[in-house]
């Protein structure tokens, strides 16, 4: 492969979650530690994120109002877990954020335990001012104790524990983004935008994500009550089974001549599986998939390094990304290189407002590229990097350092993948998601003068194809045997009733 990059002692993560909890993966990413060269530097006093006059009295103000009537805080170890935190903000955010805003959201949130919490410790207040400061910045950024770390650099692993469903917080309601494929919320039947109001019969209501997120884990093989609100019916309860949840993020089968790759997520497993989809394929159709059916619908994103790779297997040179921060010494670019198995193969990217992050790099690319003709709707419009940032104490911040950018440079944030062909009239149509420029302290679009028209093709005009019921796969299979968009659209508009 020819990507080009830096090796870092963090990790990139691309996900579309907010706040990043699933109750399948917890994060898709995590953080390695701080590097030696800086605890090294910081030990010999030459400190990396040291702050100017003026930060360090933001600083002095919090310290301030964390002591106030509370002696005993005032010299806690705390005070240096949050100094360390916010140094780390005002040195990597990917915008310039004004030092006393961010005070004056740890100070939010630390006045929020303290009048909720009367008995609260240095800990549990700490955590408060934290939570303060990185939510307010966007969606994506977020603190995490010790726990939550452990929890997230467990996720990259594809095997974890609890009910396969990812889920978000969106104006205090936790929000299903998507369900796992295969997986015991899959099985019972939870969708993409259901809302859980209660478990086991106690409302959630208003609480933490992360939470939330704890009492729908358990030991595999016991139940939980959901109770389920979705859009037009009257609210349900829904009983789930705990598992182990093992994800298998590539998927394949042949379809006739064509092959038919499914990416779910991105995690550690995509290349090992990206290898077999192609090796099986083409052992079991004759002369090898004459084109590839790409799906990359309701795939929430996950690592970036495992972008480039399914990127790279469909092109033999020329960018694939370019990553973009505040500051231009960290600008990087991945470009693709020749040798992989999917170089010469048509392709057809499917894609819906669940394809997010990682997803919408694959995606932007190929079609850039002109590699591959993306179908569906517009995709998720989450294009920030964030990069886990252990602190010295304990725990991390995940902070948003940088925006992507397509190969010709167009910005994603905010806007999505915009179809080269629409398909109206399918499942995915049927549902309201919401997308990234709907939540909540969403980053704004990096470049609102993009303009887009495509053709939309109602699904129910694309052929039969023999045992495929999913009529996004019917259109892209037929696509790829009409050889060209001009064909296709000629093929699907002689299928329309007169």
């Amino acid at each position: 492969m020819g990507r080009k990059g830096h090796t870092r002692t963090v990790i990139l993560v691309l996900t579309a979650v907010v706040v990043a909890v699933t109750l399948g993966p917890a994060l898709h990413g995590c953080g390695q530690g701080s590097s030696p060269l800086s605890r090294v530097a910081e030990a010999i006093g030459l400190d990396p994120y040291s702050l100017s006059h003026a930060e360090a009295r933001q600083v002095s103000r919090f310290n301030a109002a964390f002591g106030a009537d509370r002696p005993d805080d005032s010299a806690s170890p705390s005070l240096r877990q949050f100094r360390d935190a916010y140094k780390r903000v005002r040195a990597a955010y990917v915008f310039d954020v004004s030092a006393a805003a961010l005070v004056d959201a740890a100070i939010d949130g630390l006045e929020k335990v303290d009048s909720s919490q009367a008995d609260a410790t240095s800990d549990q207040r700490l955590e408060g001012a934290l939570d303060g400061m990185m939510t307010a910045l966007d969606p994506h950024s977020a603190y995490f104790n010790a726990e939550e770390l452990r929890e997230a650099e467990v996720s990259t692993s594809g095997e974890f524990g609890g009910l396969g469903i990812q889920v978000s917080q969106d104006d205090g309601a936790i929000k299903v983004i998507a369900p796992i494929e295969d997986t015991p919320a899959d099985r019972a039947g939870l969708k993409t935008g259901d809302v859980i109001s209660h478990l086991d019969g106690e409302s959630i209501a208003g609480m933490r994500l992360l939470d939330a997120v704890r009492l729908m884990r358990g030991q595999p093989g016991t139940d939980i009550r959901l109770t389920v609100e979705r859009e037009g019916e009257q609210s349900f309860d829904v009983v789930i089974t705990r598992a182990v949840i093992r994800i298998r993020p590539v998927r394949w089968r042949a379809i006739d001549e064509f092959g038919y790759i499914r990416v779910a997520s991105f995690n550690e497993r995509v290349s090992r599986g990206l290898g077999a989809a192609f090796e099986n394929l083409a052992a079991s159709i004759d002369g090898g998939p004459k084109g590839i059916v790409l799906d990359l619908r309701n795939n929430p994103g996950g690592l970036l390094e495992q972008a480039l790779v399914l990127s790279d297997a469909f092109l033999a040179d020329g960018p694939i990304v370019s990553v973009r921060g505040r500051n231009g010494s960290t600008d990087r670019s991945f470009d693709a290189g020749p040798g992989d198995p999917g170089e010469d193969l048509p392709v057809v990217v499917l894609v819906n407002g669940g394809s997010a992050s990682a997803s919408e790099i694959v995606a932007s690319a190929l079609q850039d590229q002109r590699r591959g003709v993306v179908m569906g709707g517009r995709s998720f419009g989450k294009g920030s990097v964030q990069t886990v940032m252990p602190l010295p104490m304990e725990g991390a911040i995940k902070l948003t350092t940088a925006l992507y950018y397509a190969p010709l440079g167009r910005a994603i944030q905010a806007r999505g993948v915009f179809p080269d062909i629409v398909l109206q009239g399918t499942v995915d149509d049927d549902r309201r998601l919401s997308r990234e420029a709907d939540l909540p302290g969403a980053l704004p679009p990096a470049d609102d003068n993009q303009r887009w028209s495509a053709p939309e093709v109602k699904g129910a005009t694309c052929p039969e194809v023999t045992g495929e019921d999913d009529v996004a796969i019917r259109c892209a299979v037929s696509l790829l045997r009409a050889g060209s968009t001009d064909g296709f659209l000629a093929m699907v508009e002689s299928e329309r009733p007169s």
